[in-house]
């Protein structure tokens, strides 16, 4: 995603015109329409400004990173179908409060979703501090697997928020949730590197400005 294109998604995630955001930013309208346009690019006091009002770093604004894969052969539609069972058992299971079953280590949560020949668990321990692993296996072989840890750091954190942000996400982030979401006074941030064959991620959620939760990930397919 381009930097025109996060800064639209952005503003109007929060709701904001053009207009609203220039004076937020103290620049001209048209110089917002611009930037959103993808005709110019705003100065290095600018791209700070908009970082420090929405919270959001410059790193991520003005890196270009696509994550999508691109399916050209037999070894990218296997994948392509394990991303997609990968993305239904997501919303068979913890995300939608589905498909809970019994411990499989002491004090332990586990979900589990199977549309054959695919098969998805996933394990964590812990409540405000938490860790925990996901596999999916094909035909009894694993194929795919992802441990996370992290921790919630307010007291305004919600975890119905969390889920519902892990429910949006989709083909281009199919890791925890999407690159950017926001419902209400909550959002939700997701920043990866790598692809789904071999990745490392970031998630964070903050209410209105303060950060309440974060969370750290990485995985890939194991053959």
């Amino acid at each position: 995603m381009m930097f025109s294109e996060k800064l639209q998604m952005i503003r109007k995630n929060n709701g904001l015109t053009q207009e609203e955001l220039s004076e937020k930013l103290s620049v001209s309208r048209q110089a917002v329409a611009k930037w959103e346009a993808g005709h110019t690019y705003p100065d290095i006091t600018n791209l700070i400004g908009i970082s420090n009002f929405f919270n959001i770093t410059v790193d991520y604004l003005v890196k270009e990173q696509e994550c999508s894969l691109n399916i050209t052969d037999t070894q990218d539609k296997d994948i392509e179908r394990l991303i997609l069972f990968r993305l239904e058992a997501n919303v068979n299971t913890y995300a939608a409060y589905m498909n809970e079953t019994s411990p499989t280590r002491l004090n332990s949560h586990d979900f589990t979703y199977t549309n054959a020949p695919y098969m998805y668990h996933d394990t964590y321990v812990g409540g405000e501090k938490f860790a925990g692993e996901e596999v999916i296996w094909h035909k009894d072989n694993v194929q795919y697997a992802m441990n996370y840890c992290g921790q919630v750091l307010g007291q305004q954190f919600s975890g119905d928020f969390l889920k519902e942000a892990l429910r949006k996400a989709d083909m281009k982030m199919p890791y925890r949730g999407p690159e950017y979401y926001q419902s209400g006074e909550y959002t939700y941030k997701c920043n990866v590197v790598g692809d789904f064959t071999w990745f490392q991620g970031y998630e964070e959620i903050y209410c209105n400005t303060e950060k309440v939760y974060e969370c750290y990930f990485h995985g890939g397919t194991t053959n």
